[in-house]
Formats: structure tokens, sequence, C-alpha cells
């Protein structure tokens, strides 16, 4: 009875298996895979973590991401953002902390928030943006650069190359650069 009872199990662990390769996929490389970008300067660390959709020859902005709506930025988790010192982001002071990132792209500019409240997920059940902006600590507008390379993956990085630090976001032929700086007032 014992033997008929594991081979039951067994061929029934064989299928579940079996399922799961071939038909969830469960090791295919993930259409969006997770990336992080960081940069350590002095004292500072900045960290953002993020999924990467691709293009696709799709049309990225103004239908994939449609104009003038909240878009998670990026593909399946919140995308977030961590620093270790308060931060003058184009101005406006954030504290020091771990933030969800969102955007709002337009045709010639972006906003973008800098969300308190962490998701564990970038939508809900409905496509829906979860984002709250009532935990918005930052609220910033900045320019929508067209690129003449087209960038088949969505990345975000820093830069720092001219002694100036931005948050780069780039996908399709869109960049956008996000000012950065160590807020001197609290510097110790």
């Amino acid at each position: 009875m014992l033997k008929r009872l594991l081979i039951f199990l067994s061929i029934i662990a064989l299928g579940l298996l079996l399922y799961s390769v071939f038909v969830e996929n469960i090791f295919a490389p993930r259409l969006s895979p997770k990336d992080t970008a960081k940069i350590s300067l002095n004292d500072l660390d900045l960290k953002v973590e993020y999924n990467r959709p691709s293009k696709r020859d799709r049309i990225v902005f103004g239908a994939l991401v449609p104009f003038d709506k909240v878009w998670r930025t990026g593909a399946n988790e919140a995308t977030t953002f961590q620093t270790n010192q308060d931060l003058m982001v184009n101005g406006m002071l954030l504290k020091k902390g771990k933030y969800t990132l969102w955007t709002v792209p337009m045709e010639n500019s972006w906003k973008v928030m800098f969300n308190s409240k962490q998701y564990q997920w970038g939508v809900n059940e409905k496509m829906e943006p979860m984002w709250d902006p009532n935990y918005d600590a930052v609220e910033i507008e900045v320019t929508a650069q067209q690129l003449d390379e087209t960038v088949e993956q969505f990345t975000i990085a820093f830069d720092n190359k001219l002694g100036t630090l931005k948050l780069t976001m780039a996908w399709d032929q869109t960049l956008i650069e996000i000012p950065l700086k160590v807020n001197s007032s609290n510097k110790s």
C-alpha cells in the first residue's frame, strides 16, 4: 500500500513539474526583468529598483504608456527610490528614506512623483496605477528630450559625468533628467 502511495505521489509531483515548466514556463526569463541603479558619492548612497519593459516594435509613449496618465514607471512591482541623505530634487526637499517613483509622461514634459507609501505592486487587478497622491513627498515637472537613437529597454540610471548629479530615465526615443543635489543645509 505504501509503495502504491509513493508511486502515485511521484506521478503527481512529476505532472506538476512538467506543467510548471511547459505550460506556465516558470524558468523562462521575465519579459520585464528586475534591475537596480546605484550610485555612491562621498557619503551619499542612492538606489533605484525597477523592472525593465522592452519596446518590442510597439509605440511606447502616447500608446502603450498613455500621455497625461500616471504610470508606474516600469513594469510589475512598483519602482522604488532610496536615499540615505536629504536631497534637493529640482529645488524641492526630499527627506532621506525610501519612496516609490511614479511619473506622468506628457508630450513635452513629465511629472515625477516621489511617494512615501510603499506599494507591493505597481497596478491593481484592473491595471490601474496603485499610486495615492496623498503620499507624494515631492512632485516636479521636467522637460522630455527626444533622442536620435531608440532605447529598446526602459532604463533608469544616475548621471554624474559633469559633476551635476541627475537621475535619468530613457525608453524608446525619450529621455528625462531629474536634477539631484545633497541638501547642504542639513549636511553634518
